[in-house]
């Protein structure tokens, strides 16, 4: 089925929620206002729907193969590859001052959407390579920046993180590949990762993978992990590619979705040792680690979007389509097309509500990151950049799990045609399974928004994104349509539900840890499903301002139905999770490990 990128909604979002025009007034963004915004989502679209969206039934049927060593991408990957880097996609939100087009992320996140949308398999290889590059913005040395950062913005190399190992997954601590100093300055690196996307393939010149690795002497656990640019090629003094380095891929994994996207594992120093070269200093790896890893959570939430987006595309295409028996209401005559009866309509509510309302968080908290980094008040950007890190959480956990029920809806739309994989409702299905566990699982960040983003400041910011919810309550009662009042009896029992679960995680995480973190993750569906509902609140308002002023009426009254339909079906759940946080916590821990 072809894809329709959704760009009026993205454009809704960017003027009216994340406020392009207070984005476009920061130091560097002037040329990035609604215009170019515009401009630059329109091309964006025209690309992705023509050239990688085609790929994406293909690569699935195609996947990427090896042999002897090398990797071979799935028909048409390679091609539409060269077509997105001469086109600058791949350096839109990355500086100038490195052939990039410094874009903001509010923009650049509409971008990743479409392209993931198109096909999740093929945007992966640029998904990684942004990490590489705001790792090396962050923590690499001029040299490093000079050698690297033009020809991975440019698209002419790709980027890789190599955190994983056979034995330590999640866990860091136990990473064992080792870095041995030479006395050239560079390290010999030895060892082997697992779970390598885009760690061979043969769409770029070379290869940038960003090592973790401990330098012998280094502390014990994840204090002595370091950090190492290694690449497939060395690259000469004068910037041309000389040897292949000591890194070798062995195998690609088969994988339930996504089998266009190769899965590498890597060895490294098989023949004498992978010169590497560090990015900043000894044994502070895993910070700058975090750094590329933040890049990518957020950008994989905005995946677990763009799934849903297209496993919605789909579901509505065929319910339109699918004649079986007759409406319960009598309205038709005979058997009609599926999308009229009721719970078919609420399947595909669910679907389009649960996209848009992930799609305005996210929208959000790329504004946030870019008033962060681009704002000239030292306290704005303090507090934008507390607000995006409370959500980078939120729209990673929240929207990937979002996506399972969204692409799960969308095969239960299809019916049994949906099992059956010549329809492609499956795919969606298949491929958004890893987004849950690609960079840090949801229990992972959920720990991270209980641990460091709720019980660290006692609470503060949670409590302060909800006064800000609380303002827009306010505002829905005095707009004083049904629609409004509908929402904001939703939004506020939701905001009371978070706040009871904030205060439970504030109190009791020292002396009760494995109370709170037994609810974690239905404290991060909950947080998630507050903010969704409360930017959908936002978008309903400003919905029924435009409808009022007779602007593109269709769109502003499906805007306003879509709200409210979050908020009496979707944000409801948010009681239930607060049942679970405050009171469910004891049960959870209750049966001894013997008895399970």
């Amino acid at each position: 089925m072809a894809y329709v990128a959704p760009v009026n909604d993205m454009l809704f979002n960017i003027k009216h929620l994340a406020d392009i025009a207070r984005i476009a007034a920061l130091p560097g963004f002037e040329e990035a206002g609604l215009e170019t915004a515009q401009a630059v989502l329109a091309e964006c679209a025209r690309f992705n729907e023509g050239v990688v969206a085609p790929l994406n039934v293909t690569g699935d049927g195609e996947p990427s193969t090896f042999q002897e060593g090398a990797v071979r991408t799935s028909p048409g990957f390679k091609q539409a590859y060269a077509q997105f880097t001469a086109g600058g996609w791949q350096g839109l939100q990355h500086p100038a001052g490195f052939g990039g087009q410094g874009l903001p992320k509010t923009i650049g996140s509409a971008c990743i959407e479409m392209v993931n949308s198109a096909s999740l398999s093929f945007a992966l290889c640029p998904l990684l390579t942004d990490g590489a590059i705001e790792a090396l913005l962050t923590a690499g040395s001029d040299a490093l920046r000079a050698t690297y950062l033009e020809k991975l913005i440019s698209g002419q190399w790709s980027g890789t993180m190599n955190l994983t190992e056979p034995q330590a997954g999640s866990d860091l601590a136990l990473v064992r590949t080792r870095a041995e100093p030479q006395p050239d300055g560079t390290y010999r690196i030895f060892g082997t990762k697992i779970f390598i996307t885009y760690g061979e393939h043969d769409m770029a010149e070379n290869i940038v993978h960003l090592v973790l690795a401990r330098v012998a002497g280094a502390p014990e656990g994840v204090k002595g992990i370091s950090l190492f640019v290694v690449p497939k090629f060395l690259v000469n003094p004068d910037g041309a590619l000389g040897a292949r380095n000591d890194v070798h891929c062995v195998s690609i994994e088969h994988k339930l979705g996504i089998k266009a996207s190769p899965t590498a594992v890597l060895q490294y120093g098989d023949n004498g040792g992978a010169v590497g070269y560090l990015v900043g200093e000894e044994n502070r790896g895993l910070e700058y680690m975090f750094i590329m890893m933040n890049a990518a959570r957020y950008a994989v939430g905005v995946q677990g979007i763009a799934v849903a987006e297209r496993a919605y595309q789909q579901a509505l295409a065929y319910a339109k389509e699918r004649v079986q028996s007759r409406p319960v209401d009598g309205s038709v005559a005979g058997s009609a097309p599926i999308i009229h009866h009721p719970d078919v309509r609420r399947m595909l509510m669910t679907m389009r509500a649960l996209t848009e309302g992930c799609r305005a968080m996210a929208c959000v908290a790329a504004a946030a990151y870019d008033a962060a980094h681009h704002g000239t008040d030292a306290d704005a950007r303090r507090q934008n950049q507390a607000f995006y890190e409370f959500l980078v959480p939120l729209v990673k956990g929240y929207s990937t799990e979002m996506s399972l029920e969204a692409t799960s809806l969308g095969v239960q739309v299809h019916g049994g045609m949906g099992f059956i994989e010549e329809t492609g409702a499956a795919q969606h299905y298949r491929d958004a399974r890893i987004l849950p566990i690609y960079e840090g699982t949801t229990a992972i960040q959920s720990n991270d928004l209980v641990g460091r983003k709720t019980a660290r400041d006692g609470g503060q910011m949670a409590r302060a994104i909800a006064q800000q919810i609380a303002h827009t309550e306010a505002d829905l009662a005095a707009s004083g349509s049904a629609d409004a009042r509908a929402v904001q009896k939703h939004l506020s029992a939701a905001r009371e539900a978070f706040l009871q679960a904030v205060d439970f995680i504030a109190a009791q995480s020292k002396s009760a840890p494995n109370a709170v973190y037994a609810g974690s993750v239905p404290y991060l569906m909950l947080a998630g499903n507050l903010v969704a509902g409360w930017q959908l609140a936002r978008a309903l308002l400003a919905a029924q301002t435009l409808l009022a002023q007779g602007q593109d009426t269709a769109f502003m009254q499906a805007k306003i139905v879509t709200a409210r339909f979050y908020a009496e079906h979707i944000l409801p759940r948010t009681s239930g999770l607060r049942d679970a946080i405050v009171e469910g916590a004891g049960s959870v821990m209750a049966l001894p490990i013997e008895a399970f």
